[in-house]
C-alpha cells in the first residue's frame, strides 16, 4: 500500500484518524500544496518516485510536475534555487535525501538562507522549509544515519524542529511552510512508520515544547526519536516505582525555555536524551540552559544520555550506539543514588 493509498490524497480537507508519521507529512505537503499556490516541492526522486522515503508519494500525479519535481543531484543547487524562488515570493519546500547528503548544500544555508533577512533588514524573506530525514535506527550505511541537528541550531536566523509523532509531524510541517521565515525540519526516519492519531485541523506554534507524559520524580528532555525511547524508560520506571515526566523539546531553535525550566522545577531532577554524539551537542546546550535557570531547584546535577564522540556506527553495531531505555534508566539511578546520600557522602 502506498502512502497516498494510506491517508487517501483526495480525501475531504479536515480528517481524524490513525496514519504513520510518513503519511502524516505526505498529507502536509498535499493540503499546503492545495491551499497556497505558491508552495512548490522539489529534490531528488521526489516526483515520480516519491521520494526514497516515499514522503512525496502522488504529489507530482495529483498536482502536476510544476508543483512537486525532481532535481539534479546537487544539493547546493537546490537549495540555491529554492533561495531564488523565496526571494520572489514563492514558498519552496526542499527535500534533501539523507541527513549527510545537506551537507553539500551548508553554505547555502549558512551564508544565504538564514543570512538574508537579517542582511536586508527585512526587505527579503525566506520562507523556505528545508526537509531532512536524519537520525539512526534504520540500519544505514554512512552519509545515511547523521545527526547533524547542531550545525543547523548554532546557526542564527533558522528555526529547527523535529516531530516525535504523526500529528506533530503534520502540525508542524505545516506550521513551518506557513512561516514567513526559513526552517530546517528535521525528520527522524526510524519513526516515519510509527502510527498516531492525526487531527489535520490541529495547529502548533513552532518553537514550543510539549509535555509527552506527567511525573512527579524526575524529567526527561528529549527530541526526534528519542522521545518514544524515554517514554519506554519512563513506563519501566513506573514500574519500580518512579514518576518519570518527559518533556518533548521538539523546536530546538527557537528553544522552549519556559516549558523546559517549569517540567525541571517541578521535579528538581533532570536528563537530556540524545542520539547525536554528546561533545558540543544541542544536548550540551539543553544540559547547560537548566542549570542556569533551574540551580536553586536541582536536586542532583542534569545528567546526558548521547550517542557517543565517533562517527556513526556501521549498520550492525548501531544498536550499541544509539541510546536505550536501559542506559536513560541508569542515568536515573544515579540521580536517586546521589539524593539517597547521607551529608557525609555515605549511603
Amino acid at each position: 500500500m502506498t502512502i497516498a493509498q494510506d491517508f487517501r490524497l483526495d480525501a475531504p480537507r479536515h480528517v481524524v484518524g490513525t496514519m504513520t508519521m510518513a503519511a502524516a507529512l505526505n498529507r502536509a505537503l498535499a493540503d499546503s500544496i492545495a491551499e497556497d499556490p505558491e508552495v512548490v516541492v522539489f529534490g531528488e526522486d521526489v516526483g515520480a518516485l516519491g521520494g526514497v522515503f516515499r514522503i512525496t508519494d502522488g504529489l507530482a500525479e495529483r498536482f502536476g510536475e510544476d508543483r512537486c519535481f525532481d532535481t539534479p543531484l546537487a544539493e547546493s543547487g537546490i537549495v540555491g534555487t529554492a533561495v531564488g524562488m523565496a526571494m520572489n515570493g514563492m514558498r519552496p519546500v526542499v527535500e534533501m535525501q539523507f541527513d549527510a547528503f545537506a551537507l553539500p548544500a551548508f553554505e547555502q544555508v549558512v551564508s544565504h538562507v538564514a543570512k538574508m533577512g537579517n542582511r536586508t533588514r527585512g526587505a527579503v524573506r525566506m520562507p523556505l522549509v528545508i526537509r531532512i530525514p536524519f537520525g539512526g535506527g534504520i540500519g544505514g550505511v554512512e552519509h545515511h544515519c547523521d545527526s547533524s541537528e547542531a550545525y543547523y541550531a548554532h546557526t542564527p536566523g533558522l528555526t529547527v524542529v523535529s516531530p516525535s509523532t504523526p500529528q506533530d509531524a503534520y502540525s508542524m510541517l505545516r506550521a513551518a511552510i506557513a512561516s514567513p521565515d526559513p526552517v530546517v525540519f528535521l525528520e527522524p526516519k526510524k519513526l516515519y512508520w510509527s502510527k498516531g492519531e492525526v487531527d489535520t485541523s490541529m495547529t502548533v506554534d513552532l518553537g514550543t515544547a510539549r509535555i509527552a507524559r506527567e511525573g512527579a520524580d524526575v524529567t526527561v528532555l528529549a527530541y526526534a526519536a528519542m522521545v518514544p525511547v524515554a517514554l519506554e524508560a519512563a513506563e519501566i520506571a513506573a514500574s519500580e516505582g518512579r514518576s518519570v515526566q518527559v518533556v518533548d523539546v521538539r523546536s530546538l531553535s527557537p528553544f522552549d525555555d519556559a516549558t523546559v525550566t517549569a517540567a525541571v522545577r517541578s521535579t528538581g531532577r533532570a536528563v537530556v536524551v540524545a542520539e547525536a554524539p554528546g561533545y558540543v551537542s544541542v544536548a550540551g546546550e539543553i544540559q547547560a540552559r537548566v542549570f542556569e535557570r533551574c540551580f536553586e531547584y536541582l536536586e542532583a546535577p542534569v545528567r546526558r544520555v548521547t550517542g557517543f564522540d565517533t562517527p556513526f556506527a556501521p549498520p550492525k553495531m548501531e544498536h550499541w550506539y544509539l541510546p536505550d531505555a536501559d542506559r536513560i534508566l541508569d542515568a536515573i539511578d544515579t540521580l536517586h543514588w546521589e539524593d539517597e546520600q547521607t551529608e557525609d557522602g555515605a549511603r
